[in-house]
């Protein structure tokens, strides 16, 4: 996976490549999927929800630059993979999922693979959990029309957040960097999933 879907988005930061050899993807995902766990693709788990594709998540990673002091929020962590692969990284993460069996199953993968700077927090997606943070770091994994300001109240100013906003069929990862109170965000690369649920665009109505 790392060789022949990582490194040649070139991705190649020691830590990421590090990171992503060290978390066994297939422990993090459903046992009828433990096959397809290093497919090249977003991989699907149920009511809408995927496992991001290896590709984008490692060039996340790659854009947001975490480093080992920093408190990361991974919004919508599914099984857990990402917080693990980002746990190798930062100096803890706090992870949030809204699925009650999701939540469990990342707990308890996680606590097989002996990560222990991960928080499992149950609760609505977009709502993040303002009370481990504020956060360095703001990752959403999956699709976004638009991002709640309840996230970004959580980013401490100077963070940064990572999300894939979705238009249609198309959808752009982008980085946002929180100065003065605002994010101001930067395209970062493309790619694609399904939106989260608390993640869509609300409709405006007119007379």
């Amino acid at each position: 996976m790392v060789d022949t879907q990582v490194r040649p988005s070139d991705v190649t930061k020691f830590p990421i490549i590090d990171a992503m050899l060290s978390v066994p993807r297939e422990d993090f995902v459903p046992a009828a999927q433990r096959e397809a766990a290093y497919v090249g693709e977003n991989l699907e788990l149920g009511g809408g929800r995927v496992l991001l594709e290896p590709r984008t998540l490692a060039k996340m990673l790659d854009a947001l630059a975490i480093s080992n002091a920093d408190l990361v929020l991974d919004v919508g962590c599914a099984m857990g993979y990402s917080s693990a692969v980002i746990a190798h990284m930062a100096a803890a993460v706090v992870a949030v999922e809204s699925d009650e069996a999701m939540a469990h199953e990342a707990q308890e993968a996680l606590t097989g693979a002996g990560v222990d700077t991960v928080i499992v927090h149950e609760g609505p997606l977009a709502e993040g959990a303002p009370q481990h943070g504020p956060y360095d770091v703001v990752l959403v994994q999956g699709g976004v029309q638009q991002v709640p300001g309840a996230l970004t109240d959580q980013l401490k100013e100077g963070g940064r957040i990572a999300c894939l906003f979705v238009e249609g069929n198309l959808g752009e990862v982008r980085i946002g960097y929180k100065r003065d109170g605002h994010v101001n965000w930067r395209k970062a690369f493309n790619a694609g999933a399904p939106v989260l649920e608390g993640f869509e665009k609300q409709a405006v109505f007119q007379l």
